[in-house]
């Protein structure tokens, strides 16, 4: 970790004090699973989190179908978040 957050110090990366994501997808394409990956990464710097999980109610839902969407909407930030964000400054569609 101590390497990682070397190299982000000599990067010229911009400091954001909170931000909103979210993984959509098909249902069954590993939507929740980059979600909490992505989530477990973002706590290992120190953030704050909230999450929220979208997942249709059918097992498997028809792919490409509005019903078989799935998603995971995290809300990451540098101090205390109660909530898991109303829209996300990043999508990020598979």
């Amino acid at each position: 970790v101590d390497h990682v957050t070397e190299t982000a110090a000599e990067s010229l990366i911009p400091e954001v004090g909170r931000m909103v994501v979210r993984f959509a997808g098909d249902s069954g394409d590993g939507m929740q699973l980059t979600g909490e990956r992505f989530t477990s990464a973002s706590a290992l710097f120190g953030n704050d989190l909230s999450t929220l999980p979208e997942f249709p109610a059918e097992i498997r839902a028809p792919a490409g179908t509005l019903a078989g969407v799935s998603a995971f909407q995290v809300h990451i930030s540098d101090h205390d978040i109660f909530t898991p964000g109303d829209a996300p400054h990043v999508l990020v569609a598979m």
